[in-house]
């Protein structure tokens, strides 16, 4: 779980892109390449991570995400330059890409297949603590300049905290069934197994089900990354806010996904995942239409919160339903969907171009085309 908190330091892109835009006076297409180069990483290193995965085992593949997570968090803390900032989106991108990949097998393998979608979404509950504590650390730094570096004190707090972490898990002695020479699904014959591996992995799209999940992560991030960065500039262009304090409203988003996710890892011990996850879909809807038409803070407030509460499930549900149908198969499931994180690039660079053109409701309008596939998900993925 403390290493679900260390996966959550991704979502800190979006009030630092934020942040940075104003330090740097950027466009809101140009701030936008910040989240969206770090997301990219998910395209390109979540299949090998499945592999690695194979090869050193899940425990030592979470533990070289760390590693990188950890030098992510140092360079910021030295400097506010533009290139370094790139390579430290970057090694976030790259270490949260094999950290996502590897920890929610790794959960499933010390569950044993028991209550799996429940954990994974307590997991994600945990996640979003981090993730709602990243606006309100900035804007602390930024008010008191604290340790001397502004809002970057996010930086060294988090840092400590990966650590802990990593020694925590380097310590802790589990049982990893995935460490084995890779062979059957994750080689062919006649080919190697990295080549073999990258067409295993692929070819589960040819599973019409699977293709669905995929898309579906791929809408689901891109909202989640989506409202984080756009949220602020919602107030701040209709309620003339400054970035300070329309910074909370991220802190209102995750810890509303917080309580969607911790109440979802109950509500499922009840109510079927597959309704759940229709209700949830449901918020996110009516969310969409506030933040579109609301002008009050009141009212942008309470769709943000709408938003989270009901896109903190979606993940934990499409992750667990696509592992229990190719069970033989989890490491591929798992590096397949989460290169569907990748979604963290696609729409931030679209609702950018959206929101340069016509304000932020075009912004809101990229987010709805995601919102209205995960609609058509569950119509879909009922019958499958």
């Amino acid at each position: 779980m403390l290493c679900f908190f260390a996966m959550g330091f991704v979502d800190m892109v979006g009030i630092a892109s934020n942040y940075v835009k104003e330090d740097l006076n950027l466009t809101d297409s140009m701030a936008n390449t910040l989240p969206s180069l770090v997301f990219l990483w998910f395209l390109i290193f979540s299949i090998p991570t499945s592999l690695l995965m194979n090869k050193i085992g899940r425990k030592n593949t979470v533990l070289l995400s760390l590693v990188m997570t950890l030098v992510a968090m140092a360079i910021p803390v030295f400097t506010l330059d533009f290139t370094m900032l790139l390579l430290s989106f970057s090694l976030l991108g790259i270490g949260n890409a094999i950290l996502q990949t590897s920890l929610n097998p790794l959960v499933d393998s010390v569950m044993k297949g028991g209550a799996s979608a429940s954990t994974l979404t307590f997991g994600q509950f945990i996640k979003s603590i981090a993730s709602f504590l990243a606006p309100i650390i900035a804007s602390w730094g930024a008010t008191t300049n604290a340790f001397g570096l502004g809002w970057q004190a996010l930086y060294p707090i988090y840092l400590c905290v990966g650590v802990v972490a990593t020694l925590l898990l380097f310590g802790t002695k589990i049982t990893d069934p995935s460490k084995s020479p890779l062979k059957g699904e994750t080689s062919c014959a006649g080919s190697s197994p990295l080549r073999g591996g990258w067409v295993g992995s692929f070819a589960l799209l040819g599973n019409p089900f699977i293709l669905l999940c995929f898309l579906a992560i791929i809408c689901h991030v891109g909202i989640d990354v989506g409202t984080s960065i756009t949220a602020p500039k919602i107030l701040m262009e209709r309620t003339g806010m400054s970035l300070n304090d329309a910074a909370f409203v991220c802190t209102i988003y995750f810890v509303a996904k917080a309580a969607g996710s911790f109440s979802g890892s109950f509500i499922m011990g009840f109510l079927k995942d597959w309704t759940f996850l229709l209700l949830s879909v449901l918020l996110m809807v009516a969310a969409a239409f506030g933040l579109i038409y609301g002008e009050s803070t009141a009212v942008i407030y309470a769709s943000v919160a709408l938003m989270g509460f009901g896109n903190g499930n979606p993940f934990s549900i499409i992750f667990a339903r696509a592992m229990q149908a190719v069970p033989e198969k989890k490491n591929e499931v798992s590096g397949l969907l989460i290169m569907g994180i990748f979604g963290g690039t696609i729409f931030p660079l679209l609702m950018g171009f959206a929101s340069d053109a016509m304000g932020q409701v075009g912004a809101v309008l990229v987010m709805s085309v995601g919102i209205l596939y995960l609609l058509g998900f569950w119509l879909q993925g009922r019958k499958a």
